[in-house]
């Protein structure tokens, strides 16, 4: 390196510096935390204490469980999601964080609200909510599973035939768009038929309204067959990776067939999938009878789905996040259902007597769950309905369980009345 080279090397960085001292400094901030925020130590912790206490039950409407039931996910989940106090400020405590996600969960408001309500600011809890709602899932996980033996699969099966009269039924599959704001830079991925951006929350429920399998996260564009067929079930069901019980016959038959999932027009007809008839059919006939018997088994999903989205409202209003967190938002919730359905102390308040379809005992007439009669939730819309052509097997299988349901041993007394 030459004297000239040296002499503009050093003017170059000479210049650097004289920038660098002449850059303003940053202004130090006012103060760590705002000053309403400083009061929750005071004002949210007393706040949830007055509720615990409320002997009108205000907790359990606020954070849609039971005080028993919270404080068993505080100590399940607190060693995931605890953090240390600073020098600076204090952390927030694990039963705020978890109320805060609880609330966000059950109300769907938004996070400049809850930092209102919380006293903890929005730009803290857009970490605290997927952070809770990951541990949740983690310690929740064994909630939702698929039974892995045939000995499983048949208990489900009796619990089918024992509610509903419906045989050789391994569960109710069904499938609902949960809609988001038009994620950026995707194009028309995830918009779906009905004019809104969503993912598909695909659901397996048994007869008692309990999730199975879930699978969500499908692009809203995908069409209803591809949703089921993109799922791993799918994959080891065709693959016969699921431990099902061998084919056998129903009762009184000799055609020995497989267990099968109940579902509507949305799913095509195949072996292990019953959907309706088409078309309209006069009544007693044994199509008619058959969509009815049907319609009863698989109403028990749509159960499933308006609990879930009349108890845990976030569901129905236009998530703000991108998908991958409006995935983890939405399977929280399914985990949270099938918790709160098991435990006894919060199973009344999450599903009293009433909020579910029943069935008239003298009548047979289906009396609509109170679910039904809470405002029409849009954005959490069914799969759309697609006709194809399905294969000759399938065919019978259907035909199977139609002839059965006209036998002295399949029919109940009342089908031809109500079909």
């Amino acid at each position: 390196m030459d004297g000239q080279e040296e002499v503009a090397l050093c003017g170059a960085a000479c210049v650097v510096v004289c920038s660098l001292l002449k850059k303003k400094r940053r202004a130090k901030p006012k103060c760590w935390v705002r000053p309403f925020l400083k009061r929750r130590e005071e004002e949210t912790e007393r706040f949830l204490e007055e509720l615990k206490v409320d002997p009108l039950s205000g907790f359990k409407n606020f954070a849609r469980i039971s005080c028993e039931d919270f404080e068993f996910l505080i100590n399940a989940i607190g060693p995931l999601i605890a953090k240390q106090d600073t020098n600076y400020r204090k952390s927030v405590p694990v039963s705020i964080r978890l109320a805060i996600t609880l609330r966000y969960l059950g109300s769907g408001d938004s996070y400049t609200s809850l930092m209102y309500l919380f006293k903890v600011s929005k730009e803290l809890i857009s970490r605290i909510v997927p952070e809770v709602c990951g541990a949740l899932i983690t310690t929740l996980k064994e909630n939702i599973k698929i039974p892995s033996t045939p000995e499983e699969w048949n208990t489900v099966a009796s619990e089918f035939d024992r509610l509903w009269n419906f045989p050789h039924c391994m569960g109710a599959i069904d499938g609902k768009h949960v809609v988001l704001q038009a994620p950026a830079h995707t194009g028309s991925d995830f918009f779906n038929y009905k004019g809104q951006f969503s993912i598909v929350l695909l659901a397996i429920v048994d007869a008692k309204c309990m999730f199975r399998y879930v699978d969500i996260g499908c692009k809203g564009r995908i069409s209803d067959g591809g949703v089921f067929k993109n799922t791993p079930f799918y994959a080891n069901l065709q693959q016969g990776n699921l431990n099902l019980p061998n084919p056998y016959a129903l009762p009184g038959r000799n055609e020995a067939i497989q267990p099968v999932l109940v579902a509507d027009d949305a799913f095509a007809l195949d072996v292990n999938v019953l959907k309706p008839y088409p078309g309209q059919h006069d009544k007693r006939t044994k199509e008619r009878i058959f969509n009815y018997r049907l319609s009863r088994a698989r109403r028990i999903v749509e159960n499933a789905f308006g609990i879930l989205s009349a108890v845990f409202r976030v569901l129905r209003k236009p998530i703000l996040l991108a998908p991958e967190k409006a995935q983890q938002i939405t399977l929280t919730c399914c985990y949270l259902h099938n918790f709160l359905m098991k435990k006894k102390s919060s199973s009344q308040l999450y599903s009293p007597n009433g909020f579910l379809d029943t069935e008239n005992a003298d009548t047979h007439h289906i009396v609509p769950g109170a679910w039904r009669h809470d405002a029409p939730n849009e954005n959490f819309s069914p799969l759309e309905h697609v006709g194809r052509r399905p294969s000759g097997s399938a065919i019978a299988v259907r035909e199977e369980f139609t002839e059965y349901f006209m036998t002295d041993i399949g029919m109940v007394p009342w089908q031809e009345e109500r079909a």
